[in-house]
């Protein structure tokens, strides 16, 4: 597969379906193909379970054939290719990411509120992939004319979550909206500084974001761009503003551990309250 392919996690789940739905549409922006991958855990050689495995592959085969005629069917003259993977769903996802240029994959919605169920396997690639992953809900979440929301670190521009979130806009003729949440120490004293505090740094973090903004708004002159600075959690704030958006844009960095990778508590954040598609956008 080249780098301007799309790779979509396939499980037979709602959420997996709107995945591929999303990436075919993707694909058709940037003109290039989608990767259907169905990654299941190997399982030891024995007779006993020969037939399960034939049943299993049987309709990993059948679900495959039937998610690309559908994308064939809704974007003609899409190319769209299949593949089932026996070394287990995360190092499957992880090789095939890599080798195109972003990876999609379904979240399931939390039952009773509007937040993600990410999942051990969709957080575990998520942390450390190289390429761009996005997060997709079965329902409620998709609004393609909507704009591009994208969070930025004014004092930390990352030029990878930026050229993503500018070429997206650009691609789907939406308008961009920066935003930056400063969250403000709360001082023994009491809450009470807070609103002096406000009117000191905001003025300042406004200019440092303009400042970030300004190359890619002249590299991008059609993308409509506004800023926002706001006050307060980083996560929840950028949920706020991407209620109704067609994409939200965050940066992530590879964190390891003993506990395995991790995302950064913003993203995190993000994945399970956005109602918008996520695009996680690895940086340095």
């Amino acid at each position: 597969m080249n780098d301007e392919g799309i790779v979509v996690g396939i499980d037979g789940s709602d959420e997996a379906e709107a995945a591929a739905l999303w990436a075919a549409d993707e694909a058709s922006l940037r003109g290039s193909g989608v990767r259907l991958l169905h990654a299941r855990q190997p399982w030891p050689d024995s007779v006993s379970r020969v037939t399960a495995l034939e049943t299993e592959d049987s309709w990993a085969e059948e679900l495959l054939t039937s998610t690309a005629a559908g994308l064939r069917e809704r974007r003609p003259g899409l190319s769209v290719s299949t593949r089932i993977a026996t070394t287990g769903p995360v190092p499957a996802l992880v090789e095939a990411a890599e080798a195109g240029a972003l990876l999609v994959l379904g979240s399931r919605a939390l039952s009773g509120t509007a937040g993600y169920l990410v999942g051990s396997v969709g957080l575990a690639v998520a942390g450390v992939v190289e390429r761009p992953v996005v997060l997709v809900r079965a329902t409620g979440g998709v609004t393609p004319e909507g704009p591009v929301v994208v969070g930025v670190d004014a004092r930390q521009p990352a030029d990878a979550v930026l050229a993503f979130a500018f070429e997206e806009a650009a691609r789907r003729g939406r308008a961009l909206t920066a935003v930056y949440a400063q969250q403000l120490p709360f001082y023994a004293w009491g809450p009470a500084m807070v609103p002096d505090l406000r009117l000191s740094v905001q003025p300042q973090v406004e200019r440092a974001l303009e400042d970030t903004l300004e190359p890619w708004c002249a590299k991008y002159p059609e993308v409509a761009t506004a800023a926002s600075v706001v006050i307060g959690s980083a996560g929840l704030e950028l949920v706020r503003a991407a209620a109704g958006a067609g994409l939200l844009v965050v940066g992530r960095r590879t964190r390891r551990s003993a506990m395995g990778a991790h995302i950064g508590g913003v993203a995190h954040a993000v994945l399970h309250h956005s109602r918008a598609p996520v695009a996680l956008v690895p940086h340095t």
